[in-house]
């Protein structure tokens, strides 16, 4: 039987395994953001996108909130970020000279000067 910590080990390098996951680490290291920002920049279906944030959640990198309808994420603070601050740190060194990485902060910025209103009527017109 495995330890919980060798579990917890198995579910960080689970989260870390995958493209969309990575990008999604990158763009919350400035701080919150809405589903609705994530699912922009990305440029996938939001049920996609959220089972992806329950995939990071799950391994204890990025923390959540709810406000209304909306749900927030963020990394993780406290005793919890410090568990994952080695994991991130390292994964912002690796990939901060990455192409796509730097397209999604140009976008995310783009995205966020829109405003959350302005992106959720834009994303309602597109369904």
């Amino acid at each position: 039987m495995k330890s919980e910590t060798m579990r917890a080990a198995l579910r960080v390098g689970k989260a870390l395994a995958d493209l969309q996951r990575l990008r999604i680490l990158m763009m919350l290291r400035p701080g919150e953001l809405c589903v609705c920002q994530i699912v922009e920049v990305l440029g996938l279906a939001p049920s996609t996108v959220s089972k992806h944030l329950s995939v990071l959640s799950a391994a204890g990198l990025v923390d959540s909130r709810k406000e209304g309808r909306w749900i927030y994420y963020r990394l993780p603070d406290g005793k919890a970020g410090n568990l994952v601050c080695p994991v991130l740190k390292w994964l912002g060194e690796t990939l901060k000279h990455d192409p796509k990485i730097e397209q999604d902060r140009k976008k995310l910025h783009a995205v966020v000067a829109c405003g959350r209103g302005g992106l959720r009527r834009k994303q309602r017109e597109q369904r």
